[in-house]
């Protein structure tokens, strides 16, 4: 019998609350494997959960109820399966050769289909990451899944209505289940392809926290930490991807600024005007080794490691005078040739502006005004504006900030450039 913690009612659901949200994401994958349907083994894990809900607060917390809640759902799956087999309606995926398993003991059954979790872990998250799923739905299921957020919590994320992210969800698994997605990690070019799709669903999941797309809010950290947490455990199951270090050391690095992104009143504080002393030093550590991990595995020319290696540029740099903008220049040069994109080229821009100065980088934006993929970007007049205030154009720079506070749907944006437009009516340029 398993020793338990003794701790008042509250506490008790306290505890499981904080339990189910870092042990859902494993027992779903483990419960998935058995079962091959995304719905029943979710099912089957709130079942384990109502039974923690019943029993803990009488019996008092187990001293792994990680092993507790997983031993429960295995047994709700092989009554499932078993039911299923009664009643003639056998789970076609599990194959022929659970007809023999089906007549042993539950103990010896769920030995028998015991799996490293990790593999379980691995095949969730690819699951839930299938191109054949809108990037809405993957970014969907993903939270829901793996990042162990209800519903409710993923709308508030991304301000859209509860009942829009329902249907994503189920929407998504219902495409998985027409398309007859194998739940399994795919291998050769197929896992190329597949890897590209979670980790670019990382990144939208932590970019959209690290800068909120629309609200009141200029970040979501929630968003960023599930980015993070998603991001190191997928480093530690696939530890031979230079790519997934890259992405961790991407995430790490930039997060490591996010005490110092904003003010007392939530305003946002630019790069430049940070205090370099509130940076994060631990998560700068952790996202440089992240990144030499990357560069040891040959994939120092990959998309996110390039990108890292650009963040990690300014995390080394202890004052903004301090920092390396040829670098970071060279650097963008690159990934516009590994990813080819407008708005790299943009972020290009900045760099040659600070390492060459304003009139170097000015073509090189003006020549990105007509670019459809730009057209309602408002990064793209702001950086226009700071360019023209620094080469003393000030009426030319007021109009682009007050065009792109146009164009930003989030309010915490819109404010300082409309500061930065009023700004340039008195102001001189440096």
């Amino acid at each position: 019998m398993l020793s338990c913690v003794a701790m008042t009612k509250h506490d008790t659901h306290r505890a499981i609350d904080a339990i189910w949200k870092i042990e859902s994401p494993r027992l779903i994958a483990t419960v998935a494997r058995m079962v091959r349907d995304l719905d029943l083994a979710e099912e089957l894990a709130q079942d384990a959960l109502v039974s923690a809900l019943e029993q803990w607060p009488r019996e008092g917390v187990p001293r792994n109820p990680g092993a507790w809640l997983t031993q429960a759902a295995k047994h709700r799956a092989v009554d499932r399966i078993r039911r299923e087999r009664m009643a003639g309606r056998k789970l076609e995926a599990l194959g022929k050769d659970m007809e023999g398993l089906l007549e042993s003991d539950d103990d010896r059954l769920i030995d028998a289909l015991d799996d490293d979790i990790g593999d379980d872990m691995l095949r969730l998250i690819f699951t839930a990451c299938h191109p054949a799923l809108s990037i809405e739905a993957r970014v969907a299921l993903t939270l829901r899944l793996l990042g162990g957020l209800t519903t409710d919590e993923i709308a508030r994320a991304f301000l859209v209505p509860e009942a829009t992210v329902a249907q994503r969800i189920v929407r998504a698994k219902r495409s998985l289940a027409d398309e007859a997605v194998a739940y399994e990690v795919p291998r050769g070019e197929a896992l190329k392809e597949r890897l590209a799709s979670v980790l670019r669903v990382l990144y939208l999941i932590f970019n959209e926290g690290y800068a909120a797309t629309t609200g009141g809010d200029w970040m979501r950290p929630a968003l960023c930490d599930e980015a993070q947490r998603l991001g190191r455990i997928l480093a530690e199951l696939m530890p031979g991807e230079a790519e997934v270090h890259g992405l961790v050391a991407l995430m790490e690095i930039q997060a490591s600024r996010a005490g110092a992104r904003t003010g007392p009143d939530g305003q946002p504080i630019l790069l430049l005007d940070q205090d370099r002393h509130r940076w994060d030093r631990l998560l700068i550590g952790r996202g440089l080794t992240a990144l030499e991990r990357a560069e040891r595995l040959g994939g120092a020319h990959g998309p996110y490691a390039l990108q890292a290696a650009i963040a990690a540029c300014h995390a080394r740099a202890t004052r903004a005078d301090d920092t390396d903008w040829p670098r970071i220049a060279a650097l963008y040069a690159e990934l516009v040739e590994v990813v080819p994109s407008p708005v790299v080229e943009l972020n290009r821009a900045v760099a040659v502006s600070m390492s060459e100065g304003p009139d170097a980088a000015l073509p090189i934006v003006e020549a990105l005004i007509g670019e459809p993929a730009l057209r309602d970007y408002h990064l793209l007049p702001s950086v226009h504006g700071d360019l023209l205030f620094r080469l003393g154009r000030i009426d030319d720079a007021r109009e682009a900030f007050l065009r792109a506070a146009r164009m930003t749907r989030n309010e915490r944006e819109r404010t300082l450039l409309e500061s930065r437009a009023r700004a340039c009516t008195s102001a001189t340029p440096d």
